[in-house]
């Protein structure tokens, strides 16, 4: 054999390498060069319970509760609630605390196959430690840590299991118990408080889950610090090169869900420890294999690829199907925006979700549907009729803006965004018997909603006044082109819900939506309000009424209103607004210009260490899930072609994809699993 040829077996032996390690990567981010003055941390999530992590070991910044709220730290509105921290650990070596100081080699991995945070590390020439950390997919309340301790001297070592309550807690009560059986003992370290008003009553509960071959159980020891904090401990001697393993369960409830709590979170606890890590890890990992067949795989690009499915992860670890939980734009990475509902659900994340899971987005429209009588009442309170959602949603429905904010009183295009989404749903589904029972109605209210809130100033005239669009930075406005296209396209989509039910629709429905106008310019561009004048917007308007609402519709109708706003869009606005122009230029075959924006809808809003999403270039407020739909819509509905109509998911015609792309596959589509595929063919 020459040298040559060996020389090209080589490369092609590294070449397949290569291959075989991005194909590995596309699931895995890791961060190794952690800096904690500048660190944003990954969430793991299961739709009720996320978990924030930290860049000290052993320990996570935040546990957020969905579903939960009270009032603190906003003054007069609702927060989503922070819960007790009840996965901290403390871990001494020889009686040596680990802490950032005594550490190296500190890494942490988010294995997105499997929704685990896998962390790594040294302490000092003793030992090394490795901890894999998930919120559970099979059950809602409850997380799982494993920890493995290697050690490289004969050490001793002191694990602790730590509950700490945030201070907004109050009446916090700390309790340690141990069930005696034959075969095991269970120990449940507990903490109950109440949420800052005492309209809530918020328990932890966690356990050692300790492996039979490692044998006898070793004795604990609780420690009582102060109200705020307790913890668990044992001593364990390992000799030079020996591994040791144990977990930690532990699960949080409050009476949101629960009228017990306490009783709840300890109960699940148990179940959990009894059930031991191998079959919990396979419960879970079964789980987000289901999710995970609905996929999307770039071809050549697997840095795109990656990005595409950390957007995805998020989606799918913030939403749970059967909950009726919503999607705040943070997820449940932390209390940004209050953790309140806004239009971010049904125009940017939900589009996503009922392309891929449509189980979690029928869990969206179910927290909009249980909370329709609010709506109503909100509309009577405001003079018109039908139901008139709220801007910011949280528990019960009512309208929860802070007052200085006028985005609650006149932002009403949410309720135009809301029937859009339910309309959606029956179009993918096809689901009569859930149009019948919870998507009419919801339709009927919203158009009943527009009819009383347009003014009826004569043919073509009848004018939406006073409200503010999907570009805030201008308020009061008259005739808005999203809010007036919304209102134009839910009218129409009630009158369709009527007749594909049998029933006769208001005839004022379509005789509203008829004259509603949509105001241009002199030269045909839309015009975004009655007196916009061409000022920086913050996000996308006009061009919404392309995509997703269809009502400009020709080409170089689409195209003019495209070269006028893309100069006018700031460059320090929201990321999902880029992500429309994304799609349209696509659609229009402008391919360059559609992958030359692409990026700008998400990379320049990536924070160290992992690249989570900040709401703005230079935000510090991850991880805003509101972007990550924007971005998933861009390859979905403009790279990808796909489009939601009464055939349900079908796919545009598609001449060319970005430089680069040798294909996109979109697997596990819609109620019947399809996969569509967008072959390059430059």
């Amino acid at each position: 054999m020459t040298l040559k040829m060996i020389r090209f077996l080589i490369a092609i032996f590294l070449c397949s390498m290569s291959f075989a390690i991005s194909a590995q990567d596309t699931w895995k981010i890791k961060a190794d060069n952690i800096d904690p003055k500048n660190y944003y941390g990954v969430t793991l999530a299961n739709g009720v319970v996320g978990i924030v992590s930290s860049p000290e070991p052993l320990k996570v910044k935040d546990v957020v509760l969905n579903g939960a709220y009270d009032y603190y730290q906003r003054g007069r509105v609702s927060n989503i609630l922070k819960t007790f921290n009840h996965v901290n650990m403390n871990l001494d070596v020889d009686g040596m605390r680990v802490t950032p100081q005594n550490i190296s080699n500190y890494s942490q991995t988010l294995d997105m196959k499997n929704a685990a945070l896998i962390t790594e590390f040294d302490i000092e020439n003793k030992a090394s430690v490795t901890t894999e950390m998930m919120s559970l997919r099979h059950l809602p309340y409850t997380a799982l840590i494993m920890v493995e301790i290697k050690a490289h001297k004969d050490i001793t070592i002191t694990p602790m299991s730590v509950i700490e309550a945030p201070n907004h807690l109050s009446d916090v009560r700390n309790y340690y118990a141990e069930i005696d059986r034959p075969h095991v003992l269970i120990p449940l370290l507990t903490s109950v408080g109440t949420s800052p008003s005492g309209k809530l009553k918020v328990a932890a509960s966690n356990s050692f889950i300790f492996g039979e071959k490692h044998g006898a159980q070793p004795k604990l020891i609780h420690e009582d610090w102060d109200y705020n904090m307790h913890l668990a401990k044992f001593h364990k001697s390992l000799k030079a090169g020996e591994t040791y393993k144990f977990a930690l369960v532990a699960s949080t409830v409050s009476s949101a869900q629960y009228a017990d709590p306490q009783n709840e979170a300890e109960r699940l606890t148990i179940f959990a420890m009894l059930e031991g890590t191998d079959r919990l890890l396979k419960r879970h990992r079964e789980a987000w294999t289901e999710i995970w067949k609905s996929d999307i795989v770039v071809d050549g690009q697997p840095t795109i690829t990656r990005d595409i499915r950390f957007a995805l992860y998020h989606l799918y670890s913030f939403a749970r199907e059967g909950t009726s939980y919503s999607l705040s734009p943070m997820g449940l990475s932390g209390l940004g925006y209050n953790g309140h509902v806004f239009w971010d659900t049904e125009l940017w994340m939900y589009p996503p979700l009922l392309m891929l899971q449509p189980d979690m987005a029928r869990s969206l429209l179910d927290y909009r549907f249980e909370r329709l009588e609010a709506a109503r009442q909100n509309a009577k309170s405001h003079g018109y009729k039908g139901a008139m959602f709220p801007w910011e949603s949280s528990a019960n429905g009512s309208e929860d803006t802070p007052v200085w904010a006028l985005t609650g009183p006149f932002q009403h295009h949410i309720t135009g965004c809301i029937g859009w989404a339910f309309w959606k749903y029956y179009e993918v589904t096809g689901d009569m018997d859930w149009l019948r029972e919870k998507g009419y109605p919801v339709l009927k209210e919203v158009a009943d909603f527009w009819s009383s809130r347009v003014e009826r100033n004569g043919p073509g005239r009848y004018d939406i006044n006073n409200v503010i669009g999907a570009n805030e930075w201008q308020e009061n406005i008259d005739n808005n082109a999203f809010t007036n296209g919304m209102a134009i396209t839910t009218l129409t989509y009630a009158t369709k819900a009527a007749k594909a039910l049998g029933l006769v629709p208001n005839p004022d429905w379509m005789h509203v939506a008829d004259n509603i106008p949509i105001l241009k310019f002199e030269n045909g561009v839309t015009k975004e309000n009655a007196t916009y004048i061409g000022e920086t917007i913050k996000q996308a308007d006009v061009n919404l009424l392309s995509y997703p609402l269809e009502i400009v519709n020709k080409k170089e109708d689409i195209k003019r209103d495209l070269d006028y706003y893309l100069p006018r869009y700031a460059k320090d606005g929201p990321a999902m607004g880029i992500s429309i122009l994304v799609v349209l230029y696509s659609r229009l075959g402008m391919m360059h210009e559609a992958e030359k924006i692409f990026a700008e809808s998400y990379k320049r809003n990536e924070v160290p260490p992992f690249g989570v999403l900040s709401e703005c270039a230079g935000g510090t407020n991850p991880y805003f899930a509101t972007g990550a739909g924007g971005m998933l819509q861009a390859v979905l509905s403009g790279f990808g072609g796909l489009t939601i109509g009464e055939k349900g998911v079908s796919q545009l015609p598609q001449s060319s994809l970005p430089k680069g792309w040798k294909s996109i596959a979109v697997t596990g589509v819609g109620k019947d699993k399809q996969t569509f595929k967008v072959p390059n063919v430059k």
